[in-house]
């Protein structure tokens, strides 16, 4: 498939807000798994504020990009908090070079295996929802136009969940996302119960609720998992 119809593809599949089981969760994977495809990156994560203002990953394409926003998310601090909270793209394109003022983030984000980090915000009309992180493995300046594309998908995936709202308000959309971020809370605790049981790390635990999510949805298709909604188990 040509970039022309990957881009056309993505774009309806982000409108399309009558697909089965379509609601926040859905949609973010979908935004971050087009990602990898359709840009320079390596991977992506989103992530959403809550009622609080405090920032929640919904959707990544792998365990350790959810886990550099984690750090992001204890340490309240990085380029993705700085989007969020002013509105506009931010970029690192070598993270090392940030040591002295992220310590932390920048020690997670290499050993989790990325160099750089760009992040464009998710916004409802002039209401921003959280950020979108998009990460490479190697030192990289995203282009101008990449980063264009980067905020068109993003900026169509919260107008869709406009269409998804039975009130098309944004408060009222604010609401529901919310809803969702409180619901994905339980398969966080679920990861965080099984990696302290079987003593391995949160992305090793992430893997195997996904395996077993994966597992039980084989031996019941007629039954919807209850992990059905973590945007890692999604192909």
């Amino acid at each position: 498939m040509n970039r022309e119809r990957e881009l056309a593809k993505a774009f309806i599949d982000l409108a399309d807000t009558y697909a089965p089981q379509f609601g926040p969760l859905y949609l973010f994977n979908r935004l971050v798994r087009s990602c990898p495809r359709l840009l320079e990156v390596d991977a992506a994560a989103v992530m959403i504020a809550d009622a609080r203002g405090t920032l929640k990953t919904m959707a990544a394409t792998n365990e350790e990009a959810a886990f550099v926003e984690l750090m992001q998310l204890q340490t309240g601090r990085g380029p993705c908090m700085d989007c969020y909270r002013t509105g506009r793209a931010r970029g690192i394109p070598d993270i090392t070079s940030e040591r002295e003022r992220w310590p932390e983030l920048v020690t997670a984000t290499t050993e989790a295996g990325y160099r750089s980090l760009h992040a464009v915000p998710v916004r409802l009309h002039e209401r921003t929802l959280g950020a979108l992180t998009l990460l490479n493995t190697r030192p990289v300046r995203m282009a101008p136009d990449e980063l264009d594309l980067a905020q068109a998908l993003t900026d169509s995936a919260a107008l869709s969940l406009m269409h998804w709202a039975t009130e098309p308000r944004p408060d009222d959309v604010i609401t529901r996302v919310r809803s969702a971020i409180a619901a994905k809370a339980t398969l966080e605790i679920a990861k965080c119960m099984i990696a302290a049981y079987h003593d391995m790390t949160i992305p090793q635990a992430g893997r195997l609720l996904a395996d077993h999510a994966a597992a039980s949805a084989r031996a019941s298709p007629t039954r919807p998992s209850p992990w059905s909604t973590a945007p890692w188990s999604r192909p």
